[in-house]
């Protein structure tokens, strides 16, 4: 493959916009502080590749005016905390032509290295961090005619969702129509650049690493680990059963409760799959990474046009012995024990704690970071289970159509999961994951055999443990 780069430009706000410095919030800047990425894919146009170009830049421009913050730098403070400039010095841009089909890419859209190595635009980070742009994206023309947009998005400035409505809302722009939400950019809520008060709660086992591996593998077996990204498709009829499978067992406390959602059977059901194809010990501690949007825990809620980070991360934990001898609704119950964590009180809690901090260090981690020894949120034994069936990622259309598929980049972080709508319009869901390359196919056949044969029983084969 060989890509051929058209323009390359820095695309900065169409009208003067707010200078100097905005403080950012503790939950801006904990968790991954790297660029996230994200990928669109568009079917052929008539549209002229030019005449979208220039749309997508002056659209871009135009956009940049609202979300000023997007076309600013990073300033470090030292400890592991930043400082937002905005300057306007604007965002990354690129337009280029790949001499091969999409189909090359394989008919169901998973990310693979070449993913990164030509549909994103490169990023240099050797670049000092006052340099180093917070938006790249890249508009790339393939040799039939369709298109994919990717984007970079620096994790400190925007989450999934303020994300997919920065698409939104620049496609929004680049077919002619006025901004539908103006993003919120207040971050009182989170307390952002004020002191921090006692914490109400204990955090002491919050923003912590993830359990580790009882055994853990030796430099030589580390060398051999490589980890490759699946996606695997499930209906909506096989949803409703795995629904049906949690909530038929469910234990007598949370029998007067509403039934477990789809992401908490389904998000059980992963975990229970990912501890069966690693062959986990009974023994062994294990942990699922569940990501919370906090804007509608909070008294009153956030509007959804909040553009900063508002994920809150929480771990349900407990022995594979547990999680694999029970029930589903076991690991479910887990699951929704931490998601109920997360009230108004508790997050702000939380805020106090990590201001309370002298080093936020210890609470960031680099998407880039290998996992496979168990480091903090993923790599085994653990999973981390990201929603994306509320995002509003479907329906972007810049002019010459919606995307045909939208989803995650490569990634090499063995456990990382994205739950995604299907491209087909219906209730179907795509579960993408990225895993250890020898645990592939046990994963899989756990996947749709625990679905088609109830695992309600618990197996005599395997003991019960005491909880975590």
């Amino acid at each position: 493959m060989e890509l051929n780069v058209k323009r390359r430009l820095m695309v900065t706000p169409a009208e003067s916009t707010l200078t100097g410095i905005q403080s950012l919030s503790e939950l801006d800047q904990i968790g991954c502080t790297t660029h996230a990425h994200g990928i669109y894919f568009y079917r052929p146009t008539t549209t002229p590749f030019q005449a979208i170009t220039e749309t997508l830049i002056n659209s871009l421009s135009r956009l940049l005016v609202h979300f000023y913050p997007v076309a600013g730098r990073l300033r470090s403070l030292g400890n592991g905390r930043f400082e937002l400039d905005c300057n306007g010095k604007g965002v990354v841009f690129v337009a280029a032509e790949l001499n091969t089909d999409l189909v090359d890419f394989g008919d169901d859209f998973t990310p693979t290295p070449d993913f990164d190595r030509f549909l994103f635009p490169a990023l240099d980070d050797t670049v000092p961090l006052q340099e180093l742009p917070l938006c790249l994206l890249q508009l790339t023309k393939f040799k039939c005619g369709s298109f994919s947009l990717s984007l970079a998005m620096s994790h400190v400035v925007a989450d999934g969702l303020a994300t997919a409505n920065f698409m939104m809302e620049w496609a929004r722009l680049a077919r002619g129509e006025p901004l539908g939400t103006v993003p919120f950019l207040d971050k009182k809520a989170y307390r952002a650049g004020a002191p921090g008060a006692q914490p109400r709660f204990d955090h002491s086992n919050d923003f912590s690493c993830l359990p580790f591996l009882l055994k853990q593998p030796s430099a030589e077996d580390l060398k051999r680990m490589k980890t490759t990204m699946i996606s695997l498709g499930l209906g909506r009829e096989q949803v409703e059963k795995l629904k049906k499978i949690a909530n038929q067992d469910r234990p007598i406390n949370l029998k007067a409760t509403r039934p477990f959602t789809r992401y908490e059977a389904l998000t059980a059901h992963i975990w229970r799959c990912a501890s069966k194809a690693r062959k986990h010990q009974d023994e062994q501690p294990t942990g699922c990474l569940v990501t919370i949007d906090s804007r509608r825990h909070l008294d009153p809620p956030l509007p959804l046009g909040y553009f900063g980070n508002g994920v809150f991360d929480v771990t349900a934990s407990c022995y594979a012995g547990e999680l694999l001898s029970k029930p589903l609704s076991y690991g479910a119950s887990k699951i929704r024990s931490a998601i109920e964590m997360v009230t108004n009180d508790y997050v702000l809690s939380a805020v106090d704690y990590l201001k309370s901090q002298q080093d936020l260090t210890k609470f960031q981690y680099s998407y880039k970071a290998s996992t496979n020894g168990g480091a903090n949120y993923g790599g085994n034994p653990n999973i981390g289970v990201i929603n994306w069936m509320n995002l509003p990622v479907n329906g972007t259309d810049f002019g010459w159509g919606k995307e045909i598929h939208s989803g995650p980049a490569y990634h090499k972080v063995d456990g990382d999961t994205w739950i995604i709508r299907s491209d087909k319009g219906d209730e179907s869901l795509v579960i993408v994951v990225c895993l250890l390359e020898d645990h592939v196919e046990a994963f899989k056949k756990h996947f749709y055999d625990d679905i088609n044969y109830s695992h309600s029983t618990p197996s005599q084969s395997q003991r019960p443990m005491s909880s975590m």
